[in-house]
């Protein structure tokens, strides 16, 4: 079977962990084919799990129109009733699984303190405690979380945040990360792995290697609404409770956003329940993916925007301190797939800063200048300051 393009899925073999997962699931393919239809040509690595974590988190933290601009997006809120068991359960039911590790993390600014409600569903429902980091010293605090995001994800991200990332205006960054390491339930014979060529989204064609194996396979055959024809091949790890599923269009000029565009929760599980037992031969690339994917722009249009805003973005179940705002939201993602198994890791942060908290304002830029007479309102003096005079 030749793949003109693969589309890479990592799911849970069994259905109906609940609603709540259900609709993080939903809210993390959303965010993916919106990616998608700015990487048409582009291969993308991306963890569903870690971007809905990572906003579920920050929505613990929100209230009055953040928090209802959160709970539309993303379909669900933590902050009904019974709803922080369920993420705790499913945390939990991911965490017991072999090679799968998954971590929350919350790095606060030493100086601030936390609501004590906000610790208290933390701990709860993500089973995570905040650490104290000095945001006084960046490139420290930027060392801090890439050793946590390198313990956590078995050393395959080693450099998550780049120096300069953090300001001294940083006041928290929550944090995801999520490592997997998963064996075949049976194996690609290196021995019968060859150079074949790949047929790319773009028209190209390159060589890679083709593994190949022979075997009894759930297989399944599907139709969008729009007619377009796909196959989807499930190909189980040992355990048999995850499994990668490969999903791709009959027709080479099909592009990968009409698939994507289409997933949710709902299909997956239609998928798992019409797949047949058959006898194939697959073959598939041998790969690896390194991507990094800023999240902002698509959250925006998402009507996520407001959380971006200093002015509009409500964090107070955060802290009462000082007010915050999400200055960036991002995510890095590595994926290897050979003839033993997967290896995959990703780790995803939102970084929160204050600007009311700055103790010294330095106008090393240009700047204008106003005269004002406060009693009547008059403007005595204004001007403009771009650059020193000449003496």
């Amino acid at each position: 079977m030749l793949f003109v393009y693969i589309f890479l899925l990592l799911t849970m073999s069994r259905v109906g962990l609940g609603s709540l997962q259900d609709k993080q699931t939903d809210f993390g393919l959303k965010v993916f084919s919106l990616l998608a239809k700015d990487s048409m040509n582009k291969s993308l690595a991306f963890s569903p799990y870690g971007v809905s974590s990572l906003l579920a988190m920050a929505q613990l933290g929100a209230d009055g129109s953040t928090r209802r601009a959160l709970t539309t997006a993303m379909g669900f809120s933590l902050q009904e009733r019974g709803m922080l068991r369920q993420q705790r359960l499913l945390q939990s039911d991911l965490s017991r699984e072999e090679g799968l590790e998954i971590a929350s993390g919350v790095m606060v600014e030493r100086k601030m303190s936390l609501e004590k409600g906000y610790r208290r569903v933390m701990s709860k429902a993500f089973q995570t405690h905040p650490h104290q980091v000095d945001f006084t010293k960046p490139d420290q605090a930027v060392s801090i979380i890439n050793a946590w995001v390198s313990d956590h994800t078995a050393g395959a991200i080693p450099e998550f945040l780049p120096f300069g990332s953090l300001t001294d205006e940083t006041r928290l960054v929550l944090l995801n990360a999520l490592h997997f390491q998963g064996l075949w339930k049976i194996p690609f014979d290196p021995r019968l792995t060859q150079e074949r060529m790949f047929h790319c989204a773009n028209g190209s064609a390159v060589p890679v290697h083709m593994m190949r194996l022979t075997n009894q396979f759930n297989y399944g055959e599907f139709v969008t609404a729009d007619g377009v024809d796909y196959d989807v091949i499930e190909i189980p790890y040992e355990g048999d409770s995850l499994s990668m599923l490969l999903v791709s269009p009959f027709e080479p000029e099909v592009p990968l956003s009409v698939l994507s565009a289409e997933l949710s929760s709902q299909k997956i599980q239609q998928w798992r329940a019409e797949l047949r037992n058959v006898k194939r031969q697959l073959a598939f690339p041998r790969f690896t993916l390194n991507s990094e994917v800023n999240l902002k722009t698509v959250l925006i249009n998402m009507g996520l925007g407001d959380m971006f805003n200093l002015a509009a973005a409500d964090f107070t179940r955060i802290t009462s301190d000082e007010r915050l705002c999400v200055s960036k939201i991002f995510q890095r993602v590595k994926i290897e797939v050979n003839e033993q198994g997967t290896k995959g890791a990703a780790a995803t942060a939102a970084i929160m800063f204050s600007r009311m908290a700055v103790e010294e304002i330095t106008l090393d830029r240009p700047f204008l200048f106003l005269i004002q007479h406060k009693q009547t309102g008059a403007v005595l003096f204004m001007g403009q300051y771009n650059q020193p005079q000449q003496q």
